[in-house]
């Protein structure tokens, strides 16, 4: 008993409190990034707009999104952080609001409230993991960077399910009937919001030291206008492809030469916004790209496979998602385990034994046809998921194992700052790729007339050429990222040197 009272002392017990509330509000807010991808069609009914508007649901929140992330590191400097979190959380909040009673006269209120949601997650992703790494000693952790792996990974995984199943019917829960419509997706989160804001005022503490630190409007200005374009120019290959100058190449160009610009700015300033310095330390800058890395071959393949599960296998958009619903558990389960595992014995063994897992179990996706069985799918998938479960949170905190206390938040920002740019590239590359290889190889249009069924079979085959390609692409993602794993330092790695502990 006095063992258990020590593990549970009042110190560990906040902490354990602080942590749940920042898990589970930030798994509500990072949800809403994929929620609406299976709801774009009933929106454009609702709402009266084609797919092209629509889709600026999902294109607002990535851009926003990602400026933000940089803007993180200063707020999480600034601003004490119970008052941090409980200002995103009340931004989401609203938004959810707006979305959840936009009248359908008006899509621009839509936009807003995607806007308004995704400022809400550039706040929580970064401070999530600052707040971790503050808690929780050295030696503990991986399980607590492990413990956010649930969060950072099951929650985009789990929104098309999600929302696939409340716009499938009406459902009865506790005696009340809902779902069966778009606003439910919104709906459903929306007090879980409420309760944890609530719970925050009183739980939540300022374990984050603030300094008062002078906001550089010209680093704002960049970082907003440079990571901004470079988003939209990468959000928009998938509608208008690499070829387009106005919505693609100049976006990303000119987005490029802003960042380009705003690194400079940054290396010549006492205190920069955004501290590209960590770069020069070799593990951390090996770390981040394996950390991007594993989201392009997570995200990507999470956007490409349930196209081809419902444009080749015809599965509807809440199938489709129960096919993948399983990997999303299996990484949650994983997490956790490699957090421990970290802890043990570092990052390197588990990078490599996990990128290992993710390109041998997306290979098999190249040779997929209309009756690969499901159950095939899902397994490879879960195999997938587990593998990214052995890589990405023990290489996030490998990451910031290199640097030192101060720069956490700095470096925190950084490593997302970088995820989330690689996650916009590597959807918009897999996305092109599946898309130009199907048109490439598509039967012309005089077939259709003379031979429908000829026609068919031709098209569907165009289309499986345009999945293969883009799964192969994705599996060489894979085996850059195991090849380079092999650069890691061996064990867990300090701040002073980089050295193995």
């Amino acid at each position: 008993m006095a063992k258990l009272k020590d593990k549970l002392s009042p110190e560990m017990v906040n902490k354990i409190a602080m942590m749940a509330l920042l898990m589970i509000g930030s798994f509500v807010i990072i949800l809403m990034q994929t929620s609406l991808g299976t709801a774009l069609p009933a929106l454009m009914t609702a709402f009266n707009v084609n797919a092209a508007t629509v889709q600026w649901l999902t294109t607002i929140f990535l851009m926003v999104n990602g400026i933000m992330v940089p803007v993180s590191a200063y707020m999480t400097t600034r601003i004490p952080t119970k008052y941090l979190y409980l200002s995103a959380l009340a931004v989401y909040i609203v938004g959810t609001l707006i979305a959840y009673t936009a009248p359908t006269s008006a899509f621009w209120l839509m936009l807003v409230a995607r806007a308004l949601q995704a400022m809400a997650a550039g706040i929580v992703m970064p401070l999530m993991q600052v707040v971790a790494l503050t808690l929780f000693s050295e030696n503990a952790r991986g399980k607590a960077m492990g413990s956010i792996g649930l969060v950072i990974g099951m929650a985009p995984a789990i929104g098309p399910t999600l929302s696939g199943w409340i716009l499938d019917g009406k459902h009865n829960f506790l005696g009340l009937t809902w779902g069966g419509d778009w606003r439910s997706i919104f709906g459903i989160v929306l007090p879980l919001a409420i309760i944890v804001f609530g719970l925050s005022i009183f739980f939540f503490k300022n374990v984050l030291e603030t300094k008062k630190v002078a906001l550089d409007i010209r680093s704002l200005i960049e970082s907003t206008i440079g990571f901004g374009l470079l988003l939209f120019g990468f959000a928009m290959v998938s509608d208008h492809g690499w070829g387009s100058f106005s919505y693609v190449i100049a976006p990303i160009i000119v987005g490029a030469m802003v960042i380009a610009e705003f690194v400079r700015h940054q290396l010549h300033m006492e205190k920069p916004f955004l501290d590209v310095r960590v770069f020069m330390n070799k593990q951390f800058t090996i770390t981040t790209t394996l950390v991007s890395l594993t989201f392009i071959a997570m995200l990507g393949v999470e956007m490409v496979l349930p196209t081809y599960m419902q444009t080749v296998r015809g599965l509807s958009a809440l199938d489709s998602g129960l096919t993948l619903l399983p990997g999303a558990l299996m990484m949650g389960l994983i997490s956790p385990i490699a957090g421990s595992f970290y802890d043990k014995y570092g990052a390197k063994r588990l990078a490599i034994f996990g990128f290992a897992m993710v390109t041998m179990a997306t290979l098999p996706y190249y040779f997929l046809t209309e009756d690969t069985p499901s159950l095939y799918i899902t397994t490879l998938y879960m195999v997938r998921m587990a593998g990214v479960a052995f890589t990405m949170m023990p290489l996030t905190s490998s990451a910031m194992g290199v640097l030192t206390k101060e720069q956490n938040a700095q470096g925190t920002a950084v490593n997302n700052t970088a995820r989330q740019i690689a996650a916009s590239l590597g959807t918009a590359i897999l996305a092109s790729v599946m898309q130009s290889v199907a048109n490439d190889n598509m039967p012309s249009a005089s077939l259709k007339e003379a031979d429908p069924l000829a026609y068919g079979s031709k098209a569907i085959s165009a289309t499986l050429d345009g999945f293969h390609t883009s799964f192969f692409v994705a599996a060489i993602f894979a085996l850059a990222a195991f090849i380079l794993a092999f650069f890691l330092h061996s064990g867990k790695v300090n701040p002073s040197n980089g050295k193995e502990k």
